[in-house]
């Protein structure tokens, strides 16, 4: 309840999410009805499924993995920018994340998307904006990186796989997520550029 309190959308979204992947590991069904399949959705036929698609995962350990993320990003972010903010964000960049992936495999039939990376992504570098020195536990690193810093290696490395990486990982929806949470913030939250870099200035002592 307290969470519901200070990020109820967040909650929301977090609490959704988690049914219907649940849901579909039980009824996979639902991912023929819930996957983006941009081959289709380039003919104009199923465009929910550019919602529906961030709210299946592939399996426990995707599922894991995003809404660790959420959670440890998104209510605290919902909390700075607003409940309203935060909904929109979170729900343009579900749409625009989707977007470079359609067009990239409009003529690939044998091609799918799911899971909610695209906008999770939007949600850490939009936090990023706001608390550009907080200190982010890593795998396999035992001393925190300043969140600036892993901001800009992650955009780098989504670029670099969105180029070259022949993996089943949707980069092109991970560095698309990330920039609309970089623009959108700029452009609806006043002033945060100048508190980003105030903070950085401060920290520095210039």
């Amino acid at each position: 309840m307290e969470y519901f309190n200070i990020a109820p959308v967040a909650s929301i979204i977090f609490v959704f999410t988690i049914i219907t992947s649940l849901y579909a590991f039980y009824d996979h069904s639902l991912y023929g009805k819930f996957m983006l399949h941009p081959y289709t959705v380039s003919k104009g036929r199923n465009i929910y499924t550019i919602i529906t698609s961030g709210l299946i995962h592939a399996d426990w350990m995707h599922l894991f993995f995003n809404m660790f993320t959420f959670y440890a990003f998104a209510f605290a972010l919902e909390s700075m920018m607003g409940s309203w903010r935060f909904g929109l964000m979170y729900f343009v960049a579900m749409v625009l994340s989707d977007l470079p992936t359609i067009f990239r495999h409009k003529d690939t039939f044998n091609y799918n998307s799911l899971g909610a990376s695209g906008a999770i992504s939007a949600v850490v570098l939009s936090f990023i904006l706001y608390s550009p020195l907080t200190g982010l536990y890593l795998m396999f690193i035992p001393i925190p990186i300043p969140a600036i810093i892993f901001g800009v290696l992650y955009l780098i490395y989504c670029a670099y796989a969105s180029r070259n990486a022949r993996d089943h990982i949707n980069h092109d929806a991970h560095l698309f997520g990330a920039l609309t949470g970089l623009i959108f913030t700029i452009i609806f939250v006043p002033g945060i550029l100048e508190n980003f870099f105030t903070v950085i200035r401060t920290k520095l002592g210039i």
